[in-house]
């Protein structure tokens, strides 16, 4: 008795991440589906800036702005740095950088 296997699937079988791997995955890749998010992400492409700046550019409240921050943040997406009392947000890594652009490079194609 012949088992039908599709080209290629024990291949493909070999990419597919484990069930917890998954998981991390789809929650890290969720935090990409919020419109406030991807436009703070993108304000921060190739800028640091303050929390006021970020909510004077998208027109968003300083707490909005924070709220959204505080989940980049824990996602490891930006990450910040002290001036004083006040806080500088920037991309974490160039990781996040390679992201955003392929994504953008990838719906504008």
């Amino acid at each position: 008795m012949s088992v039908f296997r599709a080209p290629g699937s024990q291949k493909a079988q070999g990419h597919v991440p484990s069930e917890q791997l998954s998981l991390e995955l789809a929650d890290f890749y969720k935090v990409f589906g919020d419109f406030s998010r991807i436009r703070i992400l993108f304000s921060l492409l190739d800028n640091e800036l303050y929390v006021n700046e970020l909510a004077d550019l998208l027109g968003m409240s300083q707490s909005a702005v924070s709220h959204q921050l505080r989940i980049l943040r824990q996602n490891k997406l930006v990450k910040v740095r002290k001036d004083g009392k006040t806080s500088i947000y920037s991309l974490d890594d160039d990781h996040v950088y390679r992201i955003l652009t392929q994504g953008l490079e990838h719906i504008s194609h």
